[in-house]
C-alpha cells in the first residue's frame, strides 16, 4: 500500500492532520529561500506528537556540517533529505556524520535522470523522483511543477522510493496507479497559500492516498 509524506510543516494543526490521516513521513523545510521554511528548534516542538507515529524528515538544499550538526541536536529527524546538488560521497558522509538516513531528492524531465540516480542506490535509504523545476524559480522542488509519471512504471529500485512533484488530493490517486509509487511526496498541493497548510486538504490527500 502507498503511504505519504507531508512536507513543509509549520504549525501544530497541520501537523495533527498529518498524523490524523496516518502520513507516514512529516516533513520540515531548512531553506530560507523557501515559504515553508522554518527554525529547527521551532520544528523541535511541532515534531514532539510525531514521535513513533511518523518519521521526521529535515528537508534541506545542500546542508552545511554545522546545519547538520544544529539539526541533529534540536529536531533529531529520522531522515535528511537533500535537495541540492550532492554527490554520491556526500550523500554517504551525510549518512555516517549524523547516523540519520537520507533521502536523496532528484529532479526528474527525462528517464536520463532518473537512471542517472541509481548511483544513489547504495548510500541512500529513499530517492525522491521531484519535477525539475521552472528555469525562473529559486526553489528546487515546491512548485507546483509535474513530470510524466509513467517514466518510473516498472521500475525497480533498491529502496522504496517516494514520488513528488505537482501532486495534489485530485490527482494522487492517478500518479499513483500510472507510477506504481510506493510512496508519495507533497506540499504546495496541500496548501491554500505559498507555505500555509490546509489540514482539510492535508486529510482529503491522505484520505486518496489510503483509497488505493
Amino acid at each position: 500500500m502507498t503511504t505519504a509524506k507531508i512536507c513543509g510543516l509549520s504549525t501544530p494543526e497541520a501537523v495533527k492532520a498529518a498524523l490524523d490521516g496516518r502520513a507516514s513521513h512529516i516533513g520540515f523545510v531548512f531553506f530560507p529561500k523557501s515559504p515553508r521554511d522554518i527554525d529547527p528548534q521551532t520544528a523541535g516542538r511541532l515534531a514532539t506528537p510525531a514521535r513513533g507515529k511518523a518519521k521526521v524528515v529535515a528537508v534541506t538544499v545542500d546542508p552545511d556540517d554545522a546545519l547538520l550538526e544544529r539539526l541533529m541536536e534540536t529536531l533529531r529527524p529520522d531522515l535528511i533529505q537533500v535537495h541540492g546538488k550532492e554527490t554520491p560521497a556526500r550523500v554517504r558522509d551525510i549518512a555516517v556524520r549524523t547516523g540519520a538516513g537520507v533521502i536523496k531528492a532528484v529532479s526528474v524531465s527525462t528517464s536520463v535522470e532518473i537512471e542517472a540516480a541509481r548511483a544513489f542506490e547504495e548510500v541512500a535509504e529513499h530517492l525522491m523522483f521531484d519535477a525539475k523545476p521552472p528555469k525562473d524559480s529559486e526553489l528546487p522542488g515546491g512548485t507546483g511543477a509535474r513530470f510524466d509519471w509513467t517514466l518510473l512504471k516498472g521500475r525497480r529500485f533498491a529502496r522504496p522510493w517516494f514520488l513528488a512533484g505537482g501532486l495534489d488530493p485530485w490527482n494522487v490517486r492517478e500518479a499513483i496507479e500510472l507510477s506504481d509509487a510506493p510512496l508519495v511526496d507533497v506540499s504546495s498541493g496541500v496548501e491554500r497559500g505559498a507555505g500555509l497548510k490546509d489540514p482539510a486538504l492535508i486529510g482529503t490527500f491522505l484520505d486518496a492516498v489510503r483509497r488505493g
